[in-house]
Formats: structure tokens, C-alpha cells, sequence
């Protein structure tokens, strides 16, 4: 069914954020309401229009963080205030708050949407306890905001032990995971770790929702591009619960499809 939310609509820009050196946030003024773990297309005039994970959600003002892998998240980390982008949604199945004791696993970008779920539980009077790995210390995403909403519960490691735990994060997580009776994993962040702590809370009996990158191009479910089983990540996703992931196992940690719809192996 078609909404007024799939129509692109300009808005402004009105605060931008250097977070860590290939990583900007970009604050805009928007009235729709979303939920952590959707996401939106944002359009570069000129330019392509890209999907982008909502890292803040607070009253009228959302924000998106753009790591530069291209010609569109350049121009969209390059942008400025009082600039103007397109953008359509949010889309898709946002993460649910489930459990009293959660673990919150996030790495790199995939921090972003977990910060703002962790926002939404603490509010809730849930506090997570929250896992965040990044390669080394100058790559650890929204490390300030995270310690003010969660202090102790916030756990970093990093892959070169520049700072916080050495090592990956999936090891860690495992680690934990032993050691505490957490009711609820939530994931986001490189598929293979996601598919490795899955691994461990399947057989812990420990329901999870990860969210899942595939390469999205309509945002509606109609061209196939984002395809997992029988699921389109876009529309079904990009949230996956543990039924979900357990249909996908062939696939989640282990191939998709690239840009031009070949099969390739998942190496992150």
C-alpha cells in the first residue's frame, strides 16, 4: 500500500557531527515517527539515493550517520548546515524491546541504530548492558554518548586492544554470554560476527534480533535486490528475529547478492 512516507520530501539540515574520522551524523528536522532499527532512503540531488540506518530519534529531529564507502556518502558527509537532502520512509521492521536483561552487540556503523534502542530501553527504566566493538580506539562510534546513558554497562573492545577489551567483539560476546544470564540478545553490525554470537545464543536457547545489510534499492520489496531466503530485507527486515535467522542460515554469514545480483561470499 502506497504512503505519503514513500514520497521523497526535502528537509533541512540542521546539525552536522564529525564523529570519529569517516563517520558524520546529520541532524534534520522530519515529522514522521520511527523506531529503532528502520532506516531511510536519503537522496543526494544529482546524485543516488541510499539506505541509511536512523541513529537518533528525538521528538521532531532524526539523524542518520554516514561512513564514507562512495560518491553519494561523500557528498552526504560533506554537507553542511542549512543544506537540503531527499528522504523517504523510515522503512522496515524496526527492533522490539523484549527482556529485562539484554545484551546489546554492535560494531563500526552498526552501533548506531543499538545507541538509540539502548535510548529507548533506559527510558523504559531497561538497562542494557552493551557490548561495542570497533577496530581500534579511534573508530569507536558514539564511545561519549554511550557512557553517559549506560556507564559501567557499557563494554568496549577493540580488534588492535588499543583500547578496552583486545580482541573481536564475537569472542567477547561469547565470553559474556557465559558468564551472565542475559534474556535477549540484539545484534547489528559485521555479519560474521552477528552470525558467530547467533551461533552461541541458539544453542544458550537465548532469542535474538539482529539486523541484517543487504543491498537495497526500492525500499517496497518489488526488485529482489535485497533478497535472503525468502525474505526481502528492506520490507521483512532489516531486523531479523531468531525464527527468521534460522530460515536464513544458509545464507546469513555466508553469501549475498552484490550490486549487479551475483552470489558472493560474506567476508565482514
Amino acid at each position: 500500500m502506497h504512503t505519503d512516507a514513500d514520497e521523497t520530501r526535502a528537509v533541512t539540515i540542521t546539525r552536522v557531527v564529525r564523529e570519529i574520522p569517516d563517520i558524520t551524523t546529520l541532524y534534520f528536522r522530519d515529522e514522521r515517527e520511527a523506531r529503532p532499527g528502520q532506516y531511510f532512503m536519503i537522496w543526494v540531488p544529482g546524485l543516488d539515493e541510499v539506505p541509511m540506518s536512523i541513529s537518533s530519534m528525538d521528538g521532531e529531529e532524526h539523524s542518520v550517520s554516514v561512513r564514507v564507502v562512495g560518491e553519494t556518502t561523500r557528498a552526504l558527509a560533506e554537507l553542511r548546515t542549512r543544506e537540503r537532502i531527499g528522504v523517504r520512509g523510515p522503512f522496515g521492521n524496526g527492533f522490539s524491546v523484549e527482556g529485562s536483561k539484554p545484551l546489546l552487540v554492535g560494531g563500526g556503523t552498526g552501533i548506531a541504530p543499538l545507541v538509540a534502542l539502548a535510548e529507548m530501553m533506559v527510558s523504559t527504566g531497561i538497562r542494557p548492558t552493551f557490548l561495542a566493538g570497533a577496530r581500534s580506539s579511534d573508530q569507536i562510534l558514539f564511545r561519549d554518548r554511550l557512557g553517559k546513558l549506560l556507564g559501567d554497562r557499557l563494554i568496549v573492545s577493540t580488534d588492535d586492544g588499543s583500547y578496552g577489551l583486545s580482541g573481536f567483539a564475537s569472542m567477547h560476546a561469547s565470553e559474556m554470554m557465559e558468564t551472565n544470564s542475559f534474556d535477549h540478545i540484539y545484534l547489528c553490525g559485521p555479519e560474521l560476527m552477528m552470525a558467530k554470537v547467533f551461533e552461541v545464543a541458539e544453542a544458550k536457547r537465548v532469542p535474538v534480533q539482529a539486523s541484517l545489510e543487504r543491498y537495497i534499492k526500492c525500499s517496497f520489496g518489488l526488485c529482489g535486490s535485497c533478497a535472503i531466503g525468502p525474505y526481502r530485507v528492506c520490507k521483512d527486515g532489516p531486523v531479523f528475529d531468531s525464527e527468521m535467522l534460522r530460515k536464513v542460515k544458509g545464507e546469513f554469514g555466508l553469501r549475498r547478492m552484490d550490486q549487479a545480483g551475483r552470489m558472493i561470499r560474506v567476508d565482514h
